[in-house]
């Protein structure tokens, strides 16, 4: 008997013991992980480039603050940034990596439509919640409470610039170039023949030319296009393939405009293309000439820091970085469950209002997609991208 009550106190003893144990260690800290889905590879590189860059000031600016602040405690952030090769089952699969493994609360990215559509679905279905900075293809965030964007949308993009060639230059005629295999290109080329036709008609639109990813050599549909009556070539490529499209469609002797969309806007479409680029119009979500405020401001540091002016990919970028910075503290605390840390960012992403950001104030529709105007640059002879005019969308 007494050797049981010895063994039994014993017991005791061992298990108060480690107790005391672990409520001596130290607490163990959040940290906030921010997944970033980018083509630092691939067709575009510089798109990746530009969102890095970006991405990476604002972590120096939380580091010097001394981590994110929520709910009045401190919490350092990590950035995980995955390579989506530009490719989309490489996106996916960077996001299925970030959300399964590496416990992120948040994705930023991708930028592109190609990859923003499937790896939007992957972040949809695993609750956790998505801002894609530049992808203005509707389905990225159609149906998927838990994808949001950044930038304006397709079908406000391709009337504004059917509507500013119509009383630009007073055509009536058009001619489109676009990729058939990729969401963007290709969903925009139907916005804008749809805006077009309405205006002047059916049949308006006299060439409707495609292409394929990858595709270098693009002399039989600009020759179709030379030898119609268009008086407009609108072809919403990526600055990769614009250089290549606007020099052989010169030398196939087309000297009408050549009008683009937002992803002209790069620091690469004028190096690639020259002169040859030289006073044509594109649409985009920022100007950096003559920019003020705040926007000057980041577009100072980021030239400072690497050397060229950022495009609509950095700047739409610190904006969604800063708008996922903003609903992880409004949802005033984390409770370290990662569910329900994302449904929290999540709710408090959908209610965020008149986010004052650099390319313009954001509040989010029920669908995830903020209500913005398009501004339409001009390359100057100089190769600057020099504000032309605001359209924004009617209320």
């Amino acid at each position: 008997m007494r050797k049981t009550l010895y063994l039994l106190f014993a017991m005791f003893l061992v298990t108060a013991f480690m107790f005391s144990l672990n409520a001596c260690k130290p607490e163990k800290k959040t940290i906030i992980k921010i997944g970033i889905n980018a083509p630092m590879t691939g067709d575009i590189p510089k798109v990746g480039e530009a969102t890095k860059f970006t991405a990476k000031m604002w972590l120096e600016d939380i580091n010097k603050a001394g981590g994110l602040e929520v709910g009045g405690k401190k919490y350092p952030v990590e950035l995980i940034l995955e390579d989506n090769e530009t490719k989309a089952e490489s996106a996916v699969k960077a996001n299925t990596k970030m959300i399964t493994q590496d416990d992120v609360l948040i994705i930023i990215g991708p930028q592109s439509s190609k990859q923003a559509i499937p790896a939007g679905d992957v972040a949809n279905n695993y609750k956790t919640p998505m801002i894609t900075p530049w992808s203005t293809n509707p389905a990225a965030t159609k149906d998927r409470p838990f994808v949001f964007r950044g930038c304006f949308l397709d079908p406000f993009q391709g009337p504004v610039l059917a509507d500013f060639i119509t009383q630009e230059f007073g055509f009536t005629k058009a001619a489109v170039l676009y990729d058939v295999a990729s969401d963007y290109p290709k969903g925009l080329a139907e916005f804008f023949k749809q805006a077009w036709e309405k205006t002047h008609g059916q049949g308006s639109v006299v060439a409707y030319e495609s292409f394929t990813t990858k595709d270098t050599d693009f002399s039989s549909q600009l020759t179709k296009i030379t030898q119609s009556d268009a008086q407009v070539l609108f072809t919403p490529q990526y600055y990769n393939e614009v250089a290549l499209i606007v020099k052989q469609a010169k030398e196939l002797g087309w000297t009408n405009p050549i009008v683009g969309s937002d992803s002209w806007d790069s620091a690469e479409t004028v190096t690639l293309c020259g002169e040859a680029c030289y006073g044509k119009f594109f649409s985009t979500h920022y100007a950096a000439a003559g920019a003020k405020g705040a926007t000057k401001a980041f577009i100072d540091r980021y030239t400072k820091l690497h050397g060229y002016v950022p495009d609509a990919v950095a700047a739409l970028t610190w904006d969604s970085i800063l708008l996922a910075q903003k609903a992880i503290q409004d949802t005033g605390k984390l409770t370290g469950k990662i569910k329900e840390d994302r449904q929290a960012v999540r709710n408090a992403l959908a209610n965020i209002e008149d986010f004052q950001g650099i390319t313009g104030n954001i509040t989010f529709t029920e669908q995830g997609d903020p209500n913005k105007c398009a501004v339409i640059v001009q390359i100057s002879d100089k190769g600057e991208y020099e504000f032309y005019k605001s359209i924004c969308p009617e209320k």
